[in-house]
């Protein structure tokens, strides 16, 4: 097993890049990415970099294999995971929403989404009984199709919905990329980690 001074978790796709300038502009010694095959990147002795799907980054920082991450809020609020979030990176703006088509005001029976946790506790903060069928693909096709009655899904322009003859009923929870912490690893390697903290929430003129 590789010893690293530090490993960090961040998601594969359109936030990489974002995350991986905001960290090295911050200061940390990022290693250059080596292959879109590589699983993990960096030396040892020096600072790792895992690529991960999106919902795996908070899992990999909670348990320790990396002591920090950046992910999306709406992530984050279906992890369940108990994570230390002190920067609010400002990019990959994006909100949840509660989805149907136009003109439903059907009771709401059966939900499909992405975030069966969010959407769970959601059901339960307002009293609505229905069924949540989780799904991994075209989200918006569940409504479309009347597998559901409503989705809850990510929401950026809005294009995908228009395309696909839907509306936003409600914007549930706004979301953009944060840094994500492990509690133990923040004790144990403050030296690093709160200089880093600092100069993040520093860049765009945070507290």
């Amino acid at each position: 097993m590789r010893r690293y001074l530090l490993t960090v978790a961040l998601p594969k796709g359109r936030m990489f890049q974002e995350a991986y300038g905001a960290l090295k502009g911050a200061g940390l010694d990022l290693p250059p990415v080596e292959g879109e095959r590589a699983l993990l990147h960096g030396k040892e002795g020096g600072i790792a970099l895992l690529e991960l799907r999106n919902q795996d980054v908070p899992v990999y920082v909670d348990l320790g294999i990396a002591e920090l991450g950046v992910v999306g809020k709406d992530i984050l609020l279906d992890s369940g995971r108990d994570l230390f979030e002190p920067v609010d990176l400002g990019f990959g703006a994006c909100r949840l929403s509660l989805i149907r088509r136009p003109g439903d005001t059907s009771p709401i029976r059966r939900i499909a989404t992405k975030y069966p946790l969010f959407t769970a506790r959601l059901l339960k903060e307002r009293g609505w009984v229905a069924d949540v069928v989780e799904l991994s693909g075209n989200i918006e096709l569940a409504a479309v199709t009347g597998l559901a009655d409503a989705v809850v899904d990510v929401v950026q322009t809005g294009a995908t919905l228009r395309a696909a003859g839907l509306v936003e009923v409600e914007v549930l929870a706004h979301s953009t990329a944060r840094l994500i912490v492990n509690r133990q690893a923040l004790k144990l390697k403050r030296w690093l980690l709160k200089p880093l903290i600092a100069k993040l929430r520093g860049r765009d003129g945070g507290p």
